[in-house]
Formats: structure tokens, C-alpha cells, sequence
């Protein structure tokens, strides 16, 4: 588990709070663009085929099962290496943030709670995202994926978890939080809801009513 403090986490203690977790790639930013980007620059450098765009439709699980679709498991490691160091290059600035991102974010700081970031992506990386689009959320856990987000939604004591893979929904549930799921990735609205979803959004344009209303004295996320 890759953690990695904001400025404003300084506060956070593992206690029960109410504290909201988010997914970052296909939740909070589209990162097609740079990862597609990323994973030309590694095929032209190394001289293996790598189809970019039938790796950026199936974001979610961790970089190196992408990459060993394309390498010999011998050669995994060290082009996960290079495709990080790659990426800090090329995929930060063309990756924008998702409709909805910032409002989703401060919907939680204004009604008093505490936002994560949870991701399969390398912590570091995930942090120029955030601190590119100017997301600031108030703690980054990087290199979890599906149940194992569950081990810092838990260590941080969140009660929701929004992501947009079923991976997400795996690890939500794991966590015992309630599972939001925004149909922004590559698994369509109603494979979430197969998947044990609690709730899904189009996308984040929806999530402060959403969380309004789950908040509101007498509902059961209050």
C-alpha cells in the first residue's frame, strides 16, 4: 500500500468519521489520453507491439496486468518501471479531470467530512494528477485494487466508496461502505448494479444531491 498525505491530512486519525473514498482513473480524471500516450512512447521504445487503444478500454485492475498481455512475465517489472517514469513525462498534462470532479470532492468537505483517494495507480503519480488539476483531497492511497482498497477504506473508516469498475464494487462491499458506482469507465451501468452496486450515478455531476440526501438527519448514512 502506497500512502501518500496531503497537506491537509495532517488531522486524519483511523477512528470511524465520516470519510468518503474515491476511485481516481474513469471516477475523478480521464486518463485515456495519457495512458494511451504512455503506452505508445513504451511500444516505440522497445519495439513491442502494445494496442493503446484496447488498453485504455479496459482501465481498473493494477498497470502490470496490462502490461503482461505484451510482455513475457520475466520482462513485466522493469517495463512497469519505464512505463512510470514514461508517464510522469507524457500523461500528466494531456489527462483532464471527469464532469463533476471538484464539485464531488468539495460536496464532501462542505457538509463537514474528510475525502481519500484509493487507486490501483503508483501513489506518486496518482499525486501529480491530483495536484495538476488542482483536486485536493485530503489523503492519496495508492497500488490497491479491487478488495484490497478495502484494507485503507477500513484503516480510515470510510463509509463510501465511488468508483467506476466493478473491482471498485468488490472493494466497497469488502470495506463494508456503501458501494457508489459511476457509469464514467469501462463497465456499463447495469453490470455495476450486478456487481452489488448500492448506488449508480451517470457520473459525478450527481453525487453531491446523492450525498446530500444520504447525510440528511434520519437517513442512514447520517
Amino acid at each position: 500500500m502506497s500512502l501518500s498525505p496531503s497537506p491537509r491530512s495532517a488531522d486524519l486519525e483511523p477512528v470511524p468519521g465520516f470519510t468518503v473514498g474515491f476511485d481516481l482513473d474513469m471516477t475523478l480524471i480521464d486518463s485515456r489520453p495519457g495512458i494511451r500516450r504512455t503506452y505508445l512512447a513504451l511500444a516505440e521504445e522497445t519495439g513491442v507491439f502494445i494496442d493503446a487503444d484496447l488498453a485504455v478500454s479496459r482501465l481498473g485492475p493494477p498497470m502490470a496486468e496490462e502490461l503482461a498481455h505484451w510482455f513475457p512475465a520475466e520482462r513485466v517489472p522493469a517495463m512497469a518501471d519505464r512505463y512510470r517514469e514514461l508517464y510522469v513525462e507524457l500523461a500528466i498534462e494531456p489527462t483532464p479531470a471527469l464532469p463533476g470532479a471538484a464539485e464531488a470532492i468539495d460536496a464532501v468537505r462542505r457538509l463537514g467530512g474528510r475525502s481519500m483517494v484509493v487507486t490501483a495507480k503508483y501513489g506518486p503519480n496518482a499525486q501529480l494528477h491530483l495536484d495538476h488539476l488542482g483536486l485536493k483531497t485530503d489523503l492519496l492511497v495508492g497500488s490497491l485494487w479491487a478488495e484490497g482498497k478495502a484494507e485503507a477504506l477500513r484503516e480510515y473508516a470510510a463509509g463510501v466508496y465511488v468508483g467506476d469498475h466493478i473491482g471498485d464494487v468488490r472493494g466497497a462491499r469488502a470495506a463494508e461502505a456503501v458501494s457508489v458506482a459511476v457509469a464514467t469507465g469501462p463497465c456499463p451501468a447495469e453490470e455495476l448494479r450486478e456487481a452489488g452496486a448500492d448506488v449508480v450515478l451517470t457520473d459525478l455531476t450527481a453525487f453531491p444531491d446523492w450525498l446530500a440526501a444520504h447525510r440528511a438527519p434520519g437517513a442512514a448514512g447520517a
